[in-house]
């Protein structure tokens, strides 16, 4: 096996709501040949980052870091995923659509048989991990962070040497040091704060650095998975790292949108007529308690809450940013590391997001432990207790509806709000600094065979005993030199929603919806926020459309014969 320096360098920051190819120059990329020292691969996955959180998206919470990658690198402004945590997670690491992999929906610990080969609730035993495909390349494989693709399918099981995270859970209390675990079993823990100080996403960033320091000491090539659990719910920050935003987000979404869309524009992002800021989103339909009391309703006016109501909401908000400056502070750690080791220049850094931005369940959030608790109004000093050790709560709806602005609706759900997400490549070996928009689309599926055009790795037809289905993306790099950023067709499904792109068109089909549901047209080239439904316009494009994606239903193993009804699974 090669012997591969740590100067030959890539790394993948993935941070999740959409993503995009064209339109950018034809950068001097050529493909590794399989003799060359291969690059290290680094993928960084934020949890429910909305689309425009970012401030290199137009968001208003500062991301430096982050947005220094974006400055000398490109920005994706079409990527998508696959809706939710565990199946957007499930398709990045393997390079299929969900239900091909196992894990259509959720996870589960269900009997195998119950719903069939696409819903195990696992990975099955006809994909390969990222990790299983770059072992067989000679590189030791890291992860960190969140798994959520089952612990029976877990990562030292799935490719990865050493691992520090959680396992089972979407989400769990950032304060409770002892809740994460060092893989494999009987390893000790390197980095082991202690109560009072410790706080996951800061302890996740200083295991990428360890993870990276023992890959570079053992002078292979090395792949490093961090894979965070913000800016998920439960929203939980140090104390006293919100309050410098909590002035900002007294504001309110509705001023906040509208100055988020502006700066979109003014980035050249959103800068087309086909873009046009959409109205406040409506509250999936839900109990009365859990959408509080505004069950298939657009999001209330922020000026229509009374003043305590801003107020907490604005300190749940002010929480989720200081989350998203965690994780930016992680990577400006990581690549101050990579520039001191020599290693920054031949380094792909993709970062993105899982999903776009969560609802759950109302404009006001909820508070737990149970996740469909009552809201509370948090008043006086009992604003300051949001957020720490032991608490549990998310920001709700109506921020969800700001964090994927300009676009409708949210996680869950598969207009662009639920499965566009933020993507940069960082690279400036092979990218330059290109400063760069790419607008033709691109999904997860598309990082496996990136990864296998970038280190030379050779994608398998089989491991071990199990046949291995076909890689279902193209090479991100590939679209980048223009070489495939032809028209393309790509399909969604989660619990009862569903879509098809097919080159600038796209149906969706959506669920919890005061109004009877049909298959809903759109012309994303002119009309890129979903905001004018030309389905009784085309009802033949949108019967070939659906069919299509009925087909490609079949073909994925998704659960596609009661795509009709309104109710989830």
């Amino acid at each position: 096996m090669d012997r591969m320096p740590r100067a030959r360098l890539l790394i993948v920051v993935f941070a999740i709501a959409a993503f995009g190819l064209a339109d950018v120059y034809a950068f001097a990329i050529e493909p590794w040949p399989r003799n060359a020292n291969p690059p290290n691969v680094l993928i960084v996955l934020a949890d429910d980052l909305g689309y425009s959180d970012l401030g290199c998206y137009g968001g208003e919470i500062p991301t430096p870091n982050i947005d220094r990658l974006a400055a000398n690198g490109v920005r994706f402004s079409q990527f998508y995923n696959s809706a939710r945590c565990c199946p957007s997670r499930a398709s990045l690491m393997t390079g299929l659509y969900p239900a091909q992999t196992g894990i259509g929906d959720f996870t589960t610990n269900a009997p195998d048989d119950v719903r069939g080969p696409g819903y195990l609730g696992r990975l099955n035993d006809r994909c390969v991990t990222l990790a299983q495909v770059l072992k067989e390349r000679g590189y030791g494989c890291y992860y960190v962070g969140k798994w959520h693709m089952n612990p029976k399918t877990g990562p030292i099981a799935r490719g990865f040497d050493e691992f520090y995270g959680y396992t089972a859970d979407h989400s769990h209390d950032q304060f409770d040091r002892d809740y994460y675990v060092r893989l494999p079993k009987g390893r000790q823990k390197e980095i082991d704060p202690d109560v009072d100080s410790f706080y996951a996403t800061d302890v996740f960033n200083e295991y990428a650095i360890e993870f990276i320091r023992q890959g570079q000491q053992k002078k292979q090539p090395w792949f490093l998975f961090l894979g965070h659990s913000s800016p998920h719910f439960p929203i939980q920050a140090p104390a006293g790292r919100a309050d410098k935003y909590v002035a900002t987000y007294r504001r309110g979404w509705d001023v906040l949108r509208q100055e988020r869309f502006e700066r979109m524009k003014a980035l050249g992002l959103a800068s087309g007529k086909e873009w046009k800021l959409s109205r406040r989103s409506s509250v999936p339909v839900d109990g009365e308690k859990i959408a509080n009391g505004y069950s298939g309703k657009e999001n209330p006016a922020w000026e229509s809450l009374d003043r305590d109501r801003q107020l907490d909401l604005a300190q749940r908000m002010a929480i989720f940013a200081a989350m998203v400056e965690g994780i930016d502070d992680g990577v400006g750690k990581i690549v101050s590391h990579l520039e001191s080791s020599g290693d920054l220049e031949n380094t792909l850094i993709f970062f993105l997001s899982d999903n776009g931005a969560c609802y759950e369940w109302g404009p006001f959030g909820f508070d737990g432990p149970s996740r469909k608790g009552e809201t509370i109004v948090h008043v006086g000093d009992q604003l300051s207790q949001i957020g720490g050790p032991k608490t549990h709560q998310s920001y709700g709806s109506g921020w969800a509806n700001l964090g994927n602005s300009p676009f409708r609706s949210y996680k869950h759900f598969t207009y662009e709000g639920g499965i566009c997400t933020p993507l940069i490549a960082h690279w400036p070996k092979g990218i330059g600094a290109a400063n760069e928009w790419i607008h033709s689309p691109g999904h997860l599926i598309d990082v496996m065979p990136t990864v296998v055009e970038a280190t030379g790795a050779t994608y398998p037809k089989a491991f071990g005993e199990n046949s291995i289905r076909p890689m279902e993306g193209q090479s991100l790099l590939s679209t980048i030199r223009k070489r495939d950023a032809q028209p393309r067709s790509l399909g969604f499904d989660h619990q009862g929603a569903h879509a098809w792109r097919r080159g600038d068109w796209k149906i969706v089909w959506t669920k919890r919806s005061p109004e009877p549901v049909a298959w809903e047209l759109y012309n994303l080239a002119e009309d890129r926020c979903e905001t004018n439904n030309l389905a009784d316009e085309h009802p033949g494009l949108v019967r070939e459309l659906a069919t299509d994606w009925e087909r490609w239903a079949q073909r994925v193993d998704v659960d596609w014969a009661d795509h009709l009804g309104t109710a989830e699974k």
